[in-house]
């Protein structure tokens, strides 16, 4: 037998007296998708932080790929991405265009990726250096050791999505006879690459994207690419286009990702989501920091929630927000 209090809620809610989240089973935990990149696990954990103390819901999370995870949001075995970049996937598009998923709000403004060098290199070894077009006159700079008469590119490891698009931007902006298409083993070998090169001072050019630790730790410039043109990008993520056509990338959205039910089913969450908005200075400090100490998500979650009340507070009702200060 179902108790008096369940029978009177479902009663409530069948006659529109209270609404879902009123409903909702507190006992339930929300599932967010376990994030390994350090931006999406940091806002992860930020995230759950506010929904656990400041709402009362549990939380845990779920492994997996991007693309696993945004089939389980569409299937609703979890219930949020903490940092979706929306429209990129083919898996995120259909199940949108389904209304299976949704994404919330504008979470980290100015998030980019593109071709970088350290700002070292253009004061010191390449003062004209300024965009994707310069680099012809500028690759003896970058000489790749085991081809010296050409320059090196560091781009995105083997089947990343970059990979392709940087692959494509390189033969885009005729540099593919200039400089050898250096891709690493994966994304820790690519920041060991650069790391290593920034702390003796060396030249390196690289793709690379923000928010990231990277970004918080060193000083660099983002080469200028011509604006972006969404036919052009098309013909930068299809690797068999023998004639791609060079642009800048799309343009980044970071949102929160929500399954349909929760959407219906936590107003209040959806309303704090929307309101998410983390300065990107800041948070790339923050990743810095992170790495620096080798804090797990949770505790540097934990130390931007009491350094940055500024930045939290105006996301939530001050009643929410009293909860979160209070438990921190």
């Amino acid at each position: 037998m179902k108790p008096i209090t369940t029978l009177l809620a479902s009663a409530f809610l069948a006659l529109g007296l209270v609404t879902s989240s009123d409903a909702a089973d507190k006992s339930t935990p929300i599932r967010f998708g376990d994030i390994t990149w350090e931006s999406g696990s940091l806002t992860t954990e930020i995230l759950r932080l506010i929904v656990e103390k400041g709402y009362g819901y549990p939380t845990d999370t779920l492994p997996g790929s991007t693309v696993s995870m945004e089939v389980a949001l569409a299937r609703n075995d979890i219930q949020v991405i903490g940092e979706e970049w929306a429209g990129r996937s083919p898996a995120w598009i259909k199940a949108e265009q389904a209304g299976q998923v949704f994404s919330i709000g504008d979470t980290v403004k100015n998030a980019d990726e593109g071709w970088y060098v350290p700002a070292y290199v253009i004061k010191d070894l390449a003062p004209n250096l300024h965009s994707v077009a310069d680099l012809k006159q500028y690759k003896a700079v970058f000489k790749d050791p085991e081809s010296p008469d050409k320059g090196r590119f560091l781009n995105s490891p083997s089947g990343w999505t970059s990979e392709t698009v940087n692959s494509q931007k390189l033969k885009a902006y005729g540099l593919d006879q200039d400089y050898v298409n250096f891709r690493s083993g994966s994304g820790a070998a690519l920041d060991a690459e650069i790391t290593s090169a920034i702390r003796r001072g060396k030249p390196v050019l690289f793709y690379y994207w923000s928010p990231t630790p990277l970004m918080g730790r060193y000083d660099l410039v983002r080469l200028e690419e011509p604006a972006f043109d969404a036919q052009a990008w098309k013909t930068l993520t299809d690797a068999s286009n023998p004639n791609p056509q060079g642009t800048r990338s799309l343009p980044a959205k970071l949102s929160i990702g929500v399954s349909a039910p929760f959407k219906k089913d936590y107003p209040e969450l959806v309303e704090f989501f929307a309101k998410v908005d983390l300065p990107i200075d800041t948070l790339n400090k923050t990743l810095a920091q992170m790495s620096k100490k080798r804090e797990s998500p949770k505790d540097a979650a934990l130390r931007f929630m009491r350094n940055n009340p500024q930045i939290w507070k105006a996301w939530l009702p001050d009643e929410v927000a009293s909860k979160v200060e209070a438990s921190l």
